[in-house]
């Protein structure tokens, strides 16, 4: 059998096909409320400016990066912080608009209102002249 080899110029020209970094999907929990929903989500070690909440075309997409702190005198490090990421499809009960969150202790608490029901009008009828 011959064996067949990629000319240099070739693979210098291929991308980078596969992603060194991982993420983790952290335990959520989804409860419904009298005004909409709220989705609990455990982050140990991420800071509120280590989360990023965001939502475009119905998706509530969800980041936190853990910081670990520096210890001092430190040989060897095998350990390392995973990022966090999970994504949710939103109906459009949700009023994307007026979502709100908050973080305490490493909790995430996400607030997610319902679209207020449009309440019936009357339609007032013009005479054309």
């Amino acid at each position: 059998m011959k064996e067949t080899t990629i000319p240099a110029k070739v693979e210098q020209q291929a991308p980078d096909t596969r992603e060194e970094s991982r993420t983790v999907a952290p335990p959520v929990d989804i409860f419904e409320t009298e005004g909409g929903l709220m989705v609990v989500a455990d982050l140990p070690g991420v800071g509120r400016d280590g989360v990023e909440i965001g939502v475009d075309k119905n998706v509530l997409t969800l980041k936190g990066a853990p910081a670990a702190p520096a210890r001092e005198g430190t040989l060897l490090n095998e350990f390392r912080l995973v990022p966090y990421f999970r994504q949710f499809q939103l109906s459009e009960e949700v009023d994307q608009e007026n979502i709100r969150a908050e973080m305490k202790y490493g909790v995430l608490t996400i607030h997610l209102p319902r679209v207020k029901a449009r309440q019936p009008r009357k339609i007032t009828v013009s005479v054309a002249e």
